[in-house]
């Protein structure tokens, strides 16, 4: 990986915009600007990166010529295992500019533009794109990804060939064994430059066979996929690959010939199939599509949450899997425990270790132990103690930094996660705006009081994600001064969100909102961090709370909305919002409220832009889930009424946590473990 300089801190500031309001501002997270006592320089490896040149055919095969070099430095974090005397080592690059990096300025006496050029070379890994789910196509991140997969690969057969296992030879000259001692996981297709560089190695360097390398490159490399949104797919424009990575540009057309050919002899006459599987995308701007070539350079290809899988097989990769079904598989994505509950949560670690042991810590599944305690009275407070002593520590927090007084025993009911519109940040809006109304045209009514804490950054490009986070901020500022409603609702907008932060807010949550619509979020992970700190989910039928439903029974889990097959049922037909919008009054009236500037008064205008989106452009669909959402928020706050209950469904919740490994040989034969769902 990249060792950047720079991550981007996400905090809210002032701007004078649309009523002077809060937005997201962004600015530099300078975090190694006094150090990182973690690492170790380790210059003695340093390598070199090439970018740009020309290729030149001779009879030796290509050579890639006149390029510009880059070093790379590694620098070496050491990870130990949980009690198991082991210790990895994380290995990020930095780069750095060579000694005569643009020395030809010299000639015409420039010298100091040359040495200010070295910085160049060094913005490689200056600063982290902070991008979620959407493809920007920057030249400078391409840059990125090719100098860690260009570093990763070289260091890799330096290993392979100084390593004795197996080989009586000095240095290793054999690849034959090399898929056995190296495998590449390709975490999304951002290290996808991996095949491409490592048939380079093989076939320009070592010389190889064409067939032969590639054998070698599929057995070595396995592609994991992590989103099905089209504007997160990796398109690079041709021209850019052309000059960037000329000789990379060759070897993908030929893989893409080669791949094309084996299909038309299997589909004769299908053209129509070539263009849908084609890695080269044709039109105005001809673009390399990176999720075929790792499908296609890869000996295995999964999801990562069972239904995500399905998908990946019957919809974004349906002709690659008619073409070789055996590829595909399901790995549920998991979260490790020690970090997720022991760490965070120590309470909650030590009442469960006083009723089964310790064993849990490293072997999950151990959790179905507490089933028995489900009707254990003593056990039941002692778990909603917990909850109440973190949820106190965490108003005590909220207090200090938003100056809002916190009800803590209201229903603290969250939702932290990056802001996107898939993720329906804009569906908890609305429940927030219908509370306040019924609280609003009812006061003297007993209400379940209420806590919403949405969180989460946005991308720094992404103008719907900014006006989300702006309609929440504007919600709260109108609710949380209205002394009709007291202490009976609060809208936080929680600033800055970050696994820090996350450690402190998921021990203390009540309700964890995992509300994309269905057939969109590829599996989540917070969903499993609420589920094992004792929050229990308000959900659909997506990602990994499939799975989540179906370890604690979907009955323990609060399940609504639209299934993959309603959402492609209603594709088919045509989503119409307005038809919702005419037919539910609280819909309606939630909706004019934003419209019209009621939390916006100085600006009545501020949110058009979202309530256009929402009537008439929403992929998302959030006025078809509405009414089921917020039926579904009353059994929410029937349950809640009734504490000894809630209680039982969380220790339900926390039992079920552990789902077991599965283990299963891949097409070497080696034993691959599928991740439990914590």
């Amino acid at each position: 990986m990249g060792r950047t300089l720079q991550n981007t801190m996400v905090n809210l500031g002032l701007q004078n915009a649309c009523d002077e309001a809060i937005y997201q501002v962004e600015e530099a997270d300078d975090w190694l600007r006094y150090g990182n006592p973690w690492e170790k320089a380790r210059p003695e490896y340093m390598l070199p990166v090439h970018f740009y040149g020309r290729v030149e055919h001779t009879a030796e095969g290509a050579k890639w010529v006149d390029t510009q070099v880059v070093l790379a430095m590694p620098y070496d974090t050491p990870v130990p295992g949980y009690k198991n005397n082991t210790v990895n080592t994380m290995r990020l690059w930095s780069a750095k500019a060579p000694n005569d990096f643009n020395l030809q300025e010299f000639n015409v006496g420039d010298y100091i533009e040359a040495v200010l050029d070295r910085n160049l070379a060094e913005n490689i890994s200056r600063v982290l794109y902070p991008n979620d789910n959407f493809f920007e196509g920057k030249e400078l991140r391409l840059k990125q990804e090719y100098f860690v997969v260009a570093a990763t690969l070289q260091d890799i057969i330096r290993r392979f060939k100084s390593s004795k296992f197996g080989c009586r030879d000095p240095v290793r000259a054999s690849f034959e064994t090399f898929p056995d001692k190296v495998a590449i996981q390709l975490n999304d297709t951002h290290p996808a430059l991996s095949i491409p560089e490592l048939m380079r190695i093989l076939v320009d360097v070592e010389k190889m066979d064409w067939d032969k390398a590639w054998e070698i490159t599929q057995k070595t490399c396995a592609y994991t996929n992590h989103t099905v949104l089209p504007e997160a797919l990796e398109r690079w424009p041709i021209s850019m690959f052309e000059k960037l990575l000329p000789r990379h540009l060759e070897i993908i057309y030929t893989i893409n010939q080669k791949h094309l050919d084996h299909v038309a002899a299997l589909y004769p006459g299908d053209v129509d199939r070539l263009r849908r599987m084609s890695v080269i995308e044709e039109g105005d701007c001809k673009r390399i599509n990176m999720a075929h070539l790792c499908v296609i350079g890869s000996h295995a290809v999964n999801g990562v949450a069972r239904i995500h899988s399905e998908i990946v097989k019957n919809s974004v990769f349906k002709d690659f899997y008619d073409l070789e079904p055996e590829k595909f598989q399901n790995k549920t994505n998991g979260i490790t425990p020690r970090r997720w509950l022991l760490l965070c949560n120590p309470g909650l670690a030590e009442v469960i270790a006083e009723k089964i042991g310790e064993d849990f810590i490293t072997d999950l599944s151990q959790l179905k132990k507490l089933l028995q305690f489900v009707d254990d009275e003593i056990f039941i407070r002692d778990v909603a103690k917990v909850k109440q002593e973190n949820k106190l520590k965490f108003s005590a927090q909220l207090e200090e930094q938003y100056k809002v007084k916190i009800n803590p025993s209201s229903m603290f009911d969250v939702q932290v996660k990056r802001i996107h519109e898939y993720k329906r940040q804009l569906l908890n809006c609305l429940h927030a705006i219908t509370l306040y109304n019924r609280i609003r045209s009812n006061p003297t009514k007993s209400f379940v009081p209420r806590t919403i804490m949405i969180g989460g950054k946005a991308a720094p490009g992404y103008h719907m994600a900014k006006m989300i986070i702006k309609l929440i901020t504007s919600i709260g500022e109108v609710v949380n001064n209205d002394p009709y409603v007291g202490d009976r609702l609060k809208v936080i907008f929680l600033e800055n969100y970050r696994v820090s932060f996350a450690e402190k807010v998921i021990p203390a949550s009540d309700l964890s909102q995992q509300i994309s619509t269905a057939g969109t979020e590829a599996s989540g992970t917070g969903n499993m961090k609420f589920m094992l700190n004792g929050a229990l989910t308000i959900g659909t039928m997506d990602g990994a709370n499939v799975e989540m439903a179906e370890e604690a029974g979907e009955e323990n889990l609060f399940i609504f909305g639209m299934r993959v097959e309603d959402v492609e049922a209603m594709d088919q037909q045509g989503y119409n919002a307005k038809k919702y919008y005419d037919r539910l009054p609280e819909l309606r009236q939630a909706i004019d409220q934003i419209s019209s500037g009621f939390f916006s008064p100085r600006d009545p205008g501020c949110f058009h832009d979202v309530v256009n989106m929402l009537m008439y452009h929403d992929r998302f669909k959030v006025f078809a889930d509405y009414e089921a959402y917020i039926q579904c928020q009353g059994q929410v706050d029937e349950l809640y009424m009734n504490p000894r209950e809630w209680t039982k469904k969380v220790i339900k919740n926390i039992a079920s946590s552990g789902k077991p490994l599965e283990l299963k040989p891949d097409k070497r034969g080696r034993e691959m473990v599928a991740a439990t769902l914590v």
